[in-house]
């Protein structure tokens, strides 16, 4: 019976580890929907103070204008942020739809869907001292055609 009631003890044991803690990836999948969502509140609020909290200092935005190819410090993308929400905020979606992480880096894809222009970001990120940030945003943006 003694043999028995230990043996239950550690079965049982065993079995709630798994509900007392969480795999590391859960927590860092949180750190980077964290970081993609500062992003996002940026977009939705014109706040810099968001997108500081989302990008590295030294992060860069990549895309294609025109057909060349346009880099630009995300200093001076941040700079560009109002303080106010843009005056059709209320027509605009935005959305994560995917996030991959391997270790101390991760991908995440998001949608921007405005009225006049259907956006995708690529961002990169980092776990650098133990917080996520993105280190690079490299997007297309494709025109919606009007019908009228």
């Amino acid at each position: 019976m003694r043999r028995f009631l230990i043996t239950a003890v550690i079965v049982l044991a065993l079995a709630a580890k798994p509900v007392l803690s969480q795999p590391p990836w859960v927590e860092d999948e949180a750190g980077v929907r964290a970081a993609l969502q500062h992003y996002l509140n940026g977009h939705a609020t014109g706040d810099p103070e968001e997108f500081r909290k989302a990008f590295h200092p030294d992060a860069r935005m990549t895309f294609v204008r025109e057909g060349k190819l346009v880099i630009t410090p995300i200093g001076e993308y941040i700079a560009r942020a109002t303080g106010k929400p843009a005056a059709d905020e209320s027509l605009r979606k935005r959305r994560i739809t995917n996030i991959e992480v391997t270790g101390t880096a991760a991908v995440g894809r998001i949608e921007l869907d405005y009225p006049s222009a259907f956006l995708v970001d690529y961002m990169t990120l980092l776990k650098d001292n133990g917080r996520w940030v993105i280190i690079a945003k490299s997007f297309n943006s494709a025109p919606k055609v009007r019908n009228e």
